[in-house]
Parts: C-alpha cells; sequence; structure tokens
C-alpha cells in the first residue's frame, strides 16, 4: 500500500485555531453564497432556510466523519484520498477519490468565476458583448487568468490577511442580513416575512440542499496540510464545528432576506439577486445605488478571492497526488518546489473552459455531485469504524443517508427540469470515471486485450515460423 497522501506544507509557520476557522470559513463563503443562491431560491422560495439548513447537517455530519478518520489514522493524516488508501487499502479507489475532488474544486472555481462575470455586467459599466465576445464569459476567463498569474508569481494570503478577509466578508453578509430585517420589520410595515412552510412537504427543499452543497465545500481543505497547523487533529476538530454552524447561519439569514425582498430578481435575474435585495433594503436611506455597489464589490472580491485561494490549495493538492504517482506527469513535477507551474496552468485552463462553455446551473450541480460523492463515501468510510473508541455511529449514518439521497433527487430534478443540464452532467460525470479507469486501470486492460490477442492468434491461422 502507497504511503498516505499528504498535501505538502505551504508555509513555516504553524496555524492556530482562529485561523484555521477562518480557512474554513472562507473556503465556504468565498463565493458560494454568491453563486448558489439564486439557483436554490429558484428551486425552493422562501423555504430556502430549510435547504441550507438540511445541506448544513449532512455537511457536519461529513466532518464528524472526516475528524473521526482524522484521529484514528494517526500516522497517514491527509484528507479523503489519505483515509482510501489507510482504510480500503485500493491505489485505484484512492487516485479516483483525488480525481474526482479535483474535478470539484476546478467546477467550484468555474462556478465562483461565472459568479464574478456576472456581478461584474451587472455593475452597468461593462457593455454585453467586447469584440463580439460576451462580456461575461470574458470576464470569467480574465478573472481565472488574473489569478493563475498571481499563483505562478507565488501570491498567496497569510493567516493574519486570511483573518481580515474573512471578517470582511462575514461582516458585510450579517450586515446584509441585519439590516434587510430592520426594512421588512420597521420600514415596510405590510410586508409579511415568509418563511416557505407550505413547501416543506415537498421536494424541493431536499433539492436545492443538493444543488447547494457545493457552497459547504471548503472546510476539508484544512486536513490537506496538517504539519501547518498547531495540534492539527483537536484545532481541525474544533474549526469544522465551530464554522459549518456559522456558515449555515449566515447562508438562512442571507437566503430569506434576499427571498422576501428581492422575490421578482430571483425570477428574472437571480445570479446577481443579492446586488437588488440590497439596494431595495437601502431604499428608506436614500442609498439605494451604494448598497448595491457594495454588494456587488463584495460579490466581486468574495469570489475572486475564493478563486485565488482554490486555485491555490488545488495545486497543492494536485502536486501531492503527483507525489504519490495518483497523477500523469504530463499535469506537473511533484518534486517542483512550491506549486507547479504546469499545474496552475493546466488546473488554470479546465476552470476556464468551465466557465466559458457552461452554465451556472450545470457548473454548480457537476461540482456539488462531485462533493456529495466523496463526503458520502468517507462518511461510509466512518460509519464502517463505528466499532472503535470515540467513533459514534450516528453521524456518520447521517451522513452518508444525507449523500445517498440528495445524490439521486439532485438528478431527478436536473431531468425533470433542466434535460440540458441534466445530460451535461451525466456526459461529464462519465467522462470523468472513463478517464480515471483508464488510467489507473490501463495495465489491466493491457493484459486483458493481450489474452483476447492470443486467444485470436491461437484459434486462427498460425503464423509463419521466423526465419533463423
Amino acid at each position: 500500500m502507497r504511503r498516505g497522501y499528504r498535501c505538502p506544507t505551504v508555509s513555516g509557520e504553524r496555524l492556530g485555531l482562529t485561523e484555521s476557522v477562518s480557512m474554513a470559513l472562507g473556503g465556504m463563503i468565498g463565493g458560494g453564497i454568491y453563486a448558489v443562491l439564486g439557483v436554490v431560491a429558484g428551486i425552493t422560495g422562501p423555504a430556502i432556510w430549510l435547504a441550507f439548513v438540511a445541506a448544513g447537517v449532512v455537511a457536519l455530519s461529513s466532518g464528524y466523519a472526516y475528524n473521526a478518520l482524522n484521529r484514528i489514522d494517526d500516522e497517514n493524516q491527509g484528507g479523503s484520498v489519505s483515509f482510501v488508501q489507510s482504510f480500503v487499502g485500493n491505489a485505484t479507489l484512492a487516485g479516483m477519490v483525488g480525481w474526482t475532488l479535483l474535478v470539484g474544486y476546478i467546477g467550484s472555481m468555474a462556478m465562483y468565476a461565472f459568479a464574478f462575470g456576472e456581478f461584474a455586467v451587472a455593475f452597468g459599466v461593462v457593455p454585453d458583448s467586447i469584440a463580439g465576445i460576451g462580456a461575461r464569459p470574458l470576464l470569467s476567463v480574465l478573472a481565472v487568468a488574473g489569478f493563475v498569474g498571481l499563483n505562478l508569481l507565488g501570491a498567496k494570503t497569510t493567516g493574519t490577511a486570511e483573518n481580515v478577509l474573512v471578517a470582511a466578508k462575514v461582516t458585510i453578509l450579517v450586515a446584509f442580513g441585519g439590516l434587510g430585517l430592520v426594512y421588512a420589520f420597521g420600514f415596510s410595515p405590510e410586508m409579511s416575512l415568509t418563511l416557505g412552510f407550505d413547501r416543506i412537504a415537498g421536494f424541493g427543499p431536499i433539492m436545492a440542499a443538493a444543488i447547494s452543497f457545493v457552497a459547504f465545500e471548503g472546510w476539508q481543505l484544512l486536513f490537506y496540510d496538517q504539519e501547518s497547523i498547531a495540534d492539527p487533529v483537536e484545532t481541525i476538530r474544533t474549526a469544522v464545528y465551530i464554522s459549518i454552524p456559522v456558515v449555515v447561519v449566515i447562508y438562512v439569514l442571507v437566503g430569506v432576506v434576499t427571498v422576501n425582498l428581492a422575490p421578482e430578481a430571483i425570477t428574472h435575474h437571480p445570479h446577481v439577486a443579492l446586488k437588488d435585495a440590497a439596494e431595495q433594503m437601502m431604499r428608506p436611506y436614500g442609498l439605494a445605488a451604494l448598497g448595491g455597489i457594495v454588494l456587488t464589490l463584495s460579490a466581486l472580491f468574495s469570489t475572486g478571492s475564493a478563486i485565488n485561494a482554490t486555485l491555490f490549495s488545488t495545486a497543492h493538492f494536485a502536486k501531492g497526488m503527483l507525489q504519490n504517482d495518483l497523477l500523469p506527469d504530463a499535469i506537473g513535477r511533484g518534486d517542483a518546489d512550491g506549486i507547479p507551474e504546469r499545474t496552475v496552468l493546466v488546473v488554470g485552463a479546465i476552470t476556464a473552459a468551465f466557465a466559458v462553455v457552461g452554465t451556472l446551473g450545470a457548473i454548480t450541480s457537476f461540482a456539488s455531485l462531485s462533493f456529495i460523492v466523496v463526503f458520502g463515501a468517507m462518511s461510509y468510510l466512518a460509519f464502517r469504524e463505528r466499532d472503535r473508541e470515540g467513533v459514534h455511529p450516528i453521524p456518520p449514518l447521517v451522513g452518508l443517508l444525507g449523500a445517498a439521497g440528495f445524490l439521486p433527487l439532485m438528478l431527478i430534478h436536473l431531468y425533470r427540469s433542466e434535460p440540458q443540464t441534466f445530460t451535461m452532467v451525466v456526459v461529464l460525470a462519465v467522462t470523468v470515471v472513463a478517464v480515471e479507469l483508464l488510467y489507473f486501470e490501463h495495465e489491466e486492460f493491457e493484459r486483458e486485450i493481450d489474452a483476447v490477442e492470443e486467444v485470436a492468434l491461437g484459434k486462427g491461422e498460425s503464423l509463419p515460423p521466423e526465419p533463423e
């Protein structure tokens, strides 16, 4: 069995609980809420809070599974790939999990880039097309290219800077939610804040929870660089249990306010509904335009920083896989100092392609599916270890059942409501699995082909003897 996968350490300083919580919060809030809120609200309406709570419960249960496996696997701590290697002992399966995560991270970055382009266009200062090219895809590609360049130059966010950035993003969103409630109850007495209890009985909230799942990824990145975290097992455990509930509260607050204040925006231009809601709540103060500008700038900043941070972490994750022969050498060099430049370029190019040719719904759905599968698999591994001391079976079981329920419901919803998105997601999934199998099992396939050729030659005409 190969040694456990471990993401290369990127900093000599050891991070504490505050920095770890900030990293987890930044990974989740970094752009997901701006990208998926409109999609989720379009499905479930005012019951959006239930979708975020359901997704948060499954994410928290998966976090418990990760923490449990991390504590047990004290020799090869390193996240999903390491856990599969240690508890299953199958290098092919470990590699496939790693590839699935890579595709999920690329989908997440494409989602952030898509949202970046949408909010940039929403400023109204950029024409709809530039030199015959749509402004949104062009701006998305430029955003990815810019952050690829920054990563190639070695730019990275320190723990202290991350604290400041996350504090700013959280403050803006909490202020947005708080001012929205003040507007609803103080300046619009005729308005009744609805929570959509009449929609709870349907499958809408659960389907929306599955689609929103991508907005809850990011905390697991802590497991890939444990050598740079002080007392990693305990610190990461606490950071996960703090960050996920905080994110659920913020998403619920922002979602409920947006759906109630800007219902028309959810229908007509859902991708930038937060901007319209901000303008609405600031109108009584005569600051409607300023509210929209601040929210849009926040979205650009958050989605941009999310692209940068995710690209940085993904490149190091890929470098660890290269070191363990889980990716082809053409992707980059595992022995490179820092981030392999070729890896950054390849990941950036694929991300840009996703952001250009995909729709936000397809990108969001595909990324969510990737994380649902991997988080469900880690919950299953933890449930298998339920007889170990300190491993309670209920949280991993909840994570497993949640993932198992999200997967078919999400596919059913896409098949019924968005057949083109469903087709694109299925084609992408089949392609990824086929490529994974061809890469990891090519030697087995070659043996099978050789065996078939030998049988065919044996049954056919005998070959002439070679000349002496």
